[in-house]
C-alpha cells in the first residue's frame, strides 16, 4: 500500500498516574498497552470504589497541578520502576514509601489508595459540561475504562499541530496548550496541511520511524479536562465549546499498536490504508 507522508514527530509524551502531568521524552518504547509506563498507576477512591480522574473535576481537577515522574527509566525487560510526585501542595512523595496513602488522602481530603496495577473492570465518573452538541450537560455519567488498565478508551493518543493552530486561529484569545488535550503523540504537520487533519487519517495505519505501526481506530471527542486551570492556564470552558462548534467536539485521533518497537522525537510519520 502506498505511505502518504504526513510530518514527523515533534513531541512525546507519557503520564505515570492518571491524571496527574506527565513526562516528555526523546524516545520511548511501545508495545500494546502504548508507551511503555503510560497510565501505569491511578487513584483510587475508596469511598465510591472508582478510579481518580480530572473527568470529575469537583473532586479530582487537584491531580491536574500534580507531577508525575519514574524515578528510572523504564524497561521492556524489568518491572516498572517507582514513581515520584510532587503534589500540588509541594509535598513530595515516592509509590515506594509505606505511608504514601495516608499522605495522598490528607491531601485530597479524601480516603484514596494508590494503585499500582490495573483493575478487572476500572469505572471513573466523567462529568459533562453544558456544551452543545455533546450527548449529556452538566450532568455526571459512568465511563468504563478497558479491561485491566487505567486508559480512558485507547492505549496511545495523538494530535497534530495542524488541528492545534487552526482552533487557535477559530478562538483567537483562547489558549489551546498542548497540556490541556495531554497527548501521548504530537505530530508537526507541513505548513500547507491545515483545519483538522487527522480526521481523514481514521481508518488508516500510521507508522512512526523504523518499525512502529499505529491503527487509527476513532477520532477523539473532548472531554471537560481541556476547560480546567492548570498551571498558568485558566478555565475556559470555550476551548470545549470551539471544537464543539466546528469539529463535533473532536480534536486528535485515538490509536490502537498493530506493531511496538521504540520511537524517537524527529522521527517520520506516514499513513496508510489499511491492508485488506
Amino acid at each position: 500500500m502506498a505511505q502518504t507522508f504526513v510530518g514527523t514527530l515533534k513531541t512525546l509524551w507519557r503520564y505515570p498516574v492518571k491524571s496527574m502531568q506527565g513526562e516528555e521524552l526523546e524516545t520511548s518504547d511501545v508495545g500494546k498497552k502504548g508507551l511503555l509506563g503510560d497510565r501505569a498507576y491511578a487513584l483510587w477512591d475508596v469511598a465510591t470504589s472508582r478510579v481518580a480522574s480530572a473527568k470529575n473535576p469537583k473532586k479530582w481537577a487537584a491531580l491536574l497541578n500534580c507531577d508525575a515522574k519514574f524515578a528510572q527509566t523504564p524497561d521492556t525487560s524489568k518491572p516498572l520502576p517507582p514513581v515520584e510526585m510532587s503534589l500540588a501542595n509541594g509535598l513530595h512523595l515516592s509509590s515506594e514509601q509505606a505511608d504514601l496513602n495516608t499522605h495522598l488522602s490528607d491531601w485530597i481530603g479524601r480516603e484514596v489508595e494508590f494503585l499500582t496495577s490495573p483493575l478487572e473492570t476500572p469505572i471513573l465518573d466523567q462529568y459533562w459540561p453544558d456544551v452543545e452538541g455533546r450527548a449529556y450537560r452538566n450532568t455526571v455519567k459512568e465511563l468504563l475504562m478497558p479491561t485491566g488498565t487505567f486508559f480512558d478508551s485507547c492505549p496511545i493518543h495523538a494530535l497534530t499541530t495542524a488541528t492545534l493552530a487552526h482552533l487557535q486561529t477559530l478562538y483567537p484569545t483562547g489558549n489551546f496548550a498542548l497540556r490541556r488535550f495531554r497527548p501521548n503523540l504530537l505530530i508537526e504537520t507541513d505548513s500547507h496541511a491545515t483545519g483538522f487533519v487527522e480526521n481523514d487519517w481514521v481508518g488508516h495505519m500510521i507508522r512512526i520511524g523504523e518499525s512502529v505501526t499505529l491503527q487509527v481506530d476513532t477520532c477523539c471527542p473532548r472531554c471537560v479536562v481541556t476547560t480546567l486551570a492548570q498551571g498558568e492556564l485558566p478555565e475556559d470552558l470555550e476551548i470545549l465549546k470551539t471544537t464543539a462548534r466546528h469539529n463535533n467536539v473532536i480534536a486528535g485521533i485515538r490509536l490502537s499498536v498493530k506493531q511496538g518497537g521504540t520511537i524517537h522525537i524527529g522521527d517520520r510519520v506516514s499513513v496508510e490504508p489499511l491492508h485488506n
